[in-house]
C-alpha cells in the first residue's frame, strides 16, 4: 500500500499566489546563498517543501524563476523609492527620505538588496534590463522633481537624480557589508546631508 508524503500534499492545497510566494521566497533564499549559477531547482524545491516537478509548473526554468524573483523586489524598491519622494515637499527632506528608503529596504529585505546589487547574472541581457530598468525609475522620480525645481534640462536632471540613488545605494550597500558600528539613522542622517549640500546648491527656478 502507498502512503502520501503528507507536506507535499499540504502544499499542494496551497492557493496558487500564496505557493507561489513560497516559491519565490525559498528561491530568494538560495540564489543569495549560492548565485545563480551554483543554485539548483531540487535545493529550491527542497527549501520550499514542495517537489521539483511543482516548482517546474509555477516556472518552467531556473532564469525565469530567477527573474520572477528580480522583478518582485526592484518593483518593492522602485515603489518606496517614489514614496519617499512623494511623501513630503520639502526637498531636504526628500533626500533623507530616499536615503531612509534605502537602508529601509536593507533592513527588511536585505537578501533582495545583495540579489539586486550583487547578481552574478547581471551580464544575461534579461537581467541586465531590469537592473537598468531599475536604476532609470528610480532616478526618474528623483529627476522629476530636480528638473522641476532648478529649470534644469531633464538630461541635466536625470544626470543628477542617477548620482543622488547611487550614492544612497552604494553608502547603504557599504553599511550593510561591513556590519556597522552606526545605527542606520545615525548613517541616514551622515549621507542625507552630504547629499543635500551638494544638490542645494543649484538654485531654484523661481529664484532665478
Amino acid at each position: 500500500m502507498s502512503t502520501i508524503d503528507t507536506r507535499t500534499d499540504n502544499k499542494a492545497r496551497l492557493p496558487r499566489d500564496e505557493r507561489r510566494a513560497q516559491l519565490l521566497n525559498a528561491a530568494l533564499e538560495v540564489f543569495t546563498a549560492a548565485g545563480y549559477h551554483s543554485a539548483a531547482m531540487d535545493e529550491i524545491a527542497d527549501r520550499a517543501g514542495v517537489s521539483k516537478p511543482v516548482l517546474y509548473q509555477h516556472f518552467p526554468s531556473k532564469l525565469e524563476l530567477y527573474l520572477a524573483v528580480l522583478d518582485i523586489h526592484i518593483d518593492s524598491l522602485v515603489f518606496q523609492i517614489q514614496k519617499a519622494i512623494a511623501s513630503t515637499p520639502e526637498n531636504a527632506n526628500r533626500v533623507s527620505a530616499t536615503v531612509d528608503a534605502y537602508f529601509n529596504f536593507i533592513d527588511s529585505e536585505g537578501e533582495a538588496f545583495r540579489l539586486l546589487f550583487e547578481s552574478d547574472m547581471s551580464v544575461e541581457p534579461a537581467v541586465r534590463e531590469r537592473l537598468n530598468r531599475m536604476t532609470y525609475d528610480c532616478a526618474a522620480a528623483v529627476s522629476a522633481v530636480i528638473s522641476l525645481d532648478t529649470g534644469l534640462p531633464q538630461e541635466a536632471a536625470m544626470l543628477l537624480g542617477v548620482g543622488l540613488i547611487g550614492s544612497a545605494q552604494v553608502t547603504a550597500r557599504h553599511w550593510l557589508e561591513r556590519d556597522s558600528k552606526l545605527t542606520r539613522q545615525q548613517a541616514t542622517d551622515l549621507v542625507a546631508n552630504v547629499i543635500w549640500r551638494g544638490i542645494s546648491g543649484f538654485p531654484r527656478s523661481d529664484e532665478r
